[in-house]
Order: structure tokens, then sequence, then C-alpha cells
């Protein structure tokens, strides 16, 4: 196996680190329900309606169910991701909600799939935990709030079976069309949302380009790119290395919104990508390995 999977997973996770900052150009009364409804439309549907035309589906054969448990997981994580930054900032939202989602993952493929994680795995992981924690330590700059952390706790569990529940989707589907599909699907889910909350701030075409961009960028491509890698390697291993989603998200408050992080929130990044190394590095070296005693 070469290291491209993980490289495409990786660029995924970067790309969803960027949805923090975008957001901070969105007005106050945004709500994130239509944001993610939003996102989720401009993700989805322009690329079904593209992969339609390619003849990319095969209605009669498709995998409806995965693809109905695949939507339902990723408009929960949103709904209680996009909470969750509200209550307690995008920061600690990030980190707790990606940073628990490759032990939820690592437990559940352990439980249920008798798939016992590598040592590899449980170090880089590990790693990667200590790493959420030094971000953590903002010296009280950030609110702690309980519900917000709750919210990407449980948030962090259905990214896990999302992730869990689209590896077995991309071994029957492709990788594109199964994105368009699955965004679709949850655009139509939380379409209810749009008659409930205040959308007339989608009346300037500024905050409109940044949906798209949420959409495109952030939806379309970055979950391609996790897809492609994700039929590849482990969905433990795809999960630890989106913890590259609140390192890309920090460094881009430094560098775009003029944030000051500590010492310990480099520390923090530091350790994290050490641990996207390890899992990179590590697990092409015990593939070889394995290869080379067969």
């Amino acid at each position: 196996m070469t290291v491209i999977p993980y490289i495409f997973v990786l660029l995924g996770a970067m790309l969803w680190g960027t949805t923090g900052t975008a957001q901070t150009f969105l007005p106050d009364n945004a709500h994130p329900f239509i944001i993610s409804a939003g996102r989720s439309a401009t993700g989805g549907i322009p690329l079904l309606i593209v992969m339609i035309l390619l003849k990319k589906f095969k209605f009669r054969s498709w995998a409806w169910k995965e693809t109905l448990y695949a939507a339902i997981c990723i408009s929960l994580f949103q709904l209680l991701f996009f909470s969750s930054v509200r209550l307690t900032g995008v920061a600690i939202a990030s980190v707790v909600a990606i940073g628990s989602a490759p032990v939820f993952s690592g437990m559940v493929e352990w439980i249920f799939f008798k798939m016992r994680p590598t040592r590899v795995w449980g170090l880089s992981t590990g790693l990667a935990i200590v790493g959420c924690l030094f971000l953590f330590l903002t010296k009280g700059e950030v609110t702690i709030d309980p519900v917000g952390i709750s919210y990407s706790l449980i948030a962090g569990l259905i990214f896990a079976f999302y992730t869990l529940t689209s590896k077995s989707l991309l071994q029957k589907e492709e990788a594109i069309p199964v994105v368009a599909m699955t965004f679709s699907l949850s655009a139509f889910l939380l379409t209810p949302f749009l008659f409930v909350y205040d959308i007339s701030w989608l009346a300037d075409a500024g905050n409109v380009g940044i949906i798209f961009y949420l959409g495109l960028a952030t939806t379309s491509v970055a979950y391609v790119l996790y897809g492609w890698g994700l039929r590849k390697i482990p969905a433990s291993s795809a999960l630890t290395l989106s913890l590259a989603e609140p390192t890309t998200a920090a460094l881009l408050g430094v560098v775009v919104v003029g944030e000051i992080l500590s010492a310990t929130s480099w520390v923090g990044i530091g350790l994290l990508l050490g641990s996207i190394v390890i899992l990179t590095v590590g697990s092409k070296a015990n593939k070889e390995s394995k290869q080379v005693e067969v």
C-alpha cells in the first residue's frame, strides 16, 4: 500500500480545517443549522447533477440503506458540531469532536467488528489526544461550556459511525457518487430548518459565496479526498489523520483571523503533527514488513 491514501485523507482534513475561518466572515444572525443546510446543498446537489449526467448512478442497485445511514450521521454531526461551536467556540469544539472520533472508532471496530487496533494506531492516537489536551489549555481564554463539550463528544461518536458506514459504502460504490448522494440526502433532511430560522442574510452575495466555498471546498472536494483515502486504509487511521483539521484551524486563526496562540497551543499542534507522521509512516512500514514476511 502506498502513502497516497493517507495523503488524500490528510488533505481532506486540512480543507475541513478552513471551515471555522470561513464562518468568521458570516454575520452573527447566520444560524448554524442554516449554514449546515446550505453547506450540504451546495456540496452535494451540484455534484449529484453532474454524476447523473455522466450516468454514474445505478439507482436500482445503489446501496440506499448505507447511504441513508451516512446522510443521517453527517446531518446530525453538523447540527451538533455547529451548535457546540456556538456554545464553546470553534477551537474547543473542533478539538473535542475530531479528537474523540478516532478513539470512538477504534473502540467500535474492536467491540463490534473484532478488529483490534494496531500499536501504531494506539501510539499515534495517544499522542494526538495529548496534543488536543495541550490545545485545550488556553489559560482561561476560552469559555468551557459543559453542554457544548457534550455536543462535541456526541458529534465525535457520530462522525466515527459516519466514517465506518462510509467505508462500508465505499466498498460498493465510487467515492464521488457516494459524496454526491450522501450530502444531497443530508440537504433534504436539513431543509425544514430553512423555514424555522432567519435566512435574510443569504440575500448578500458575499455570504452566498462563503456558503458555496463551504459546500464546494470543505464538502465536495474534502469528502471526496477523504473517501478516496478511506477506501484503502482503516477507518480508525483515517479518523486519526482527520486531527489535521483542528491543527489547520488553529494555524489559520493565527495567520488569517489574527488570534494569538499560547506556548501550550503550539506544543499541541506539534504533537498533533507528530501523530500524523507516526500514523502515516508507521502504517506504511507495517504493511511493507508484512509483505516481506509473505
